[in-house]
């Protein structure tokens, strides 16, 4: 029994290291084109009136915050290019650090309708965010997903732990 038992532990060591090993090599692959996806697709959506759903609040967002320079049917041209070519950087991986930065700076200009129209974006700040609210705070996520794809933008990589590393106790973050 004790002969079974560690086979089948050998045998799920080895799986589990080539599934670790295949995550560590394509994981950041797989998120940049994921999230140029998802960049692309959302952008496309603004070239299209009344198609996205953050239209209107990214359109009063930046009239406000261009000070009534960049008017709405401009504005609403400008971010869907904007997100088009970060959606297009990040897919195919060319020019990855600009794309960062694009992605970066769009983000902080997203995440701005939760300070300038707290009552469309909470039903209770700042436990409780609307639709709208939770659409934004989304965000984070891909804030971060780009941060780990930009660790990656002068070389450095995923790697997974191998059997002598595992000896090694982990270093918290």
């Amino acid at each position: 029994m004790q002969s079974r038992l560690s086979s089948f532990q050998r045998n799920f060591d080895r799986l589990d290291a080539a599934i670790t090993h295949w995550m560590a090599r394509y994981s950041v692959f797989v998120l940049r084109v994921a999230l140029g996806v998802v960049f692309l697709w959302f952008g496309a959506l603004k070239f299209i009136p009344g198609l996205s759903p953050a239209q209107s609040l990214a359109a009063r967002t930046i009239d406000l915050l261009s000070f009534g320079l960049i008017v709405p049917p401009v504005s609403m041209l400008i971010l869907a290019a904007w997100e088009c070519l970060i959606g297009l950087g990040l897919i195919t991986g060319r020019f990855i650090r600009v794309t960062i930065f694009l992605l970066l700076t769009q983000m902080a200009g997203t995440l701005t309708p939760l300070f300038l129209f707290p009552t469309e974006t909470w039903t209770a700040f700042p436990i409780a965010p609307t639709i709208e609210g939770q659409y934004i705070i989304k965000n984070l996520v891909l804030v971060a997903a780009a941060l780990v794809i930009g660790a990656t933008a002068r070389g450095g990589r995923m790697v997974a732990q191998t059997d002598a590393d595992a000896a090694i106790p982990a270093r918290k973050a």
